[in-house]
């Protein structure tokens, strides 16, 4: 009979408590497919979840099984409103080979953002598992090679969600963010990134790929709204919000950056109920259910006239 170390035991369990939607997806960067030949429907089945009515659950959603990640300056780790973090990791750059590690650690917030970003994701999925990687210093400082180092990782380990209430304006790290943004789009990680405060060109909020957020000004601390006028998606309660601080003191605040936990809790909330669903039908039931969206009834049916012919090409080279 063989024994087993308490760390790994606990390993051993978490690996096999994953949730379905964790084990069901591919890790980033496999099984790419060029075309399917040789197969057919019976050989890449895939088991779906057509998503919440309307977007919004039916029954009680508060985020249980799913794994978010806070990007930010790190989580205070008793603050009565947050809890202690699943997970706590902080990047590292060294000071002389310039090399950039990601390591655990206790040392929890810097400055108070990312507990204030943590806060708000338990208010809103207060069972969802909240982990912290710190890419922020003091007094809100960062680089863009830090910022990426902790994001790549944030994607590797498959987060189900990854709040990311910061960006850059380094247009040198807009090309690999994009590409990071896809990465983690086609494997089940959601990004939700904040817009800038002010109107200037900056990274990964402008992709596609991700879920942009701003704020909007209404008093409804549970209104998110759709912009029919992107590159921003989506509005969220950001002004005036009551946010957990360090110390285990709270605050007012305003800005994007607090607007973008929420819909990251939103997005906890609906896959604890439909944890099959992928980025973008969460994009979509994030549309469907936003307070600004009409739903107009479907026509019974639809004359063949109506539909106008048009001429067809294959535009495919072979």
């Amino acid at each position: 009979m063989t024994t087993t170390e308490p760390a790994q035991a606990q390993a051993q369990a978490q690996a096999q408590a994953e949730s379905v939607r964790t084990r069901a997806r591919p890790a980033p960067g496999q099984g790419l497919t060029w075309s399917l030949r040789g197969r057919g429907p019976d050989d890449v089945p895939v088991l779906a979840d057509a998503g919440p009515p309307l977007g919004r659950p039916a029954g009680p959603a508060t985020g249980r099984g799913v794994r978010v990640c806070v990007v930010d300056s790190g989580v205070e780790r008793d603050h009565p409103l947050v809890g202690p973090p699943a997970g706590s990791w902080v990047v590292v750059k060294d000071g002389e080979s310039g090399g950039i590690t990601v390591e655990p650690t206790t040392t929890g917030d810097t400055c108070g953002h990312g507990t204030a970003c943590a806060g708000i994701i338990r208010r809103t999925a207060p069972e969802c598992e909240i982990h912290s990687v710190r890419v922020l210093g003091e007094r809100f400082s960062g680089t863009g090679d830090i910022l990426m180092a902790g994001l790549r990782w944030a994607v590797e380990q498959r987060f189900d969600v990854v709040n990311l209430s910061l960006s850059t304006t380094r247009t040198r790290f807009a090309q690999e963010l994009h590409s990071l943004a896809d990465s983690a789009y086609f494997a089940r990680t959601v990004i939700v990134a904040s817009a800038h405060n002010t109107p200037v060109e900056s990274f990964p909020w402008r992709f596609a790929s991700v879920i942009s957020v701003g704020s909007h000004q209404e008093d409804d601390p549970e209104l998110h709204l759709y912009n029919p006028d992107p590159p921003v998606e989506f509005f969220g309660p950001g002004q005036n919000v009551t946010v957990p601080w360090l110390g285990g003191r709270t605050i007012r605040t305003t800005g994007n950056s607090f607007a973008t936990p929420y819909v990251a809790g939103l997005c906890a909330r609906v896959l604890s109920a439909h944890p099959r669903m992928t980025a973008f039908q969460l994009k979509n039931a994030l549309y469907l259910s936003a307070a600004n969206v009409r739903h107009a009834p479907r026509p019974s049916s639809t004359p063949a006239s109506s539909t106008p012919a048009g001429d067809t090409r294959d535009d495919s080279e072979n």
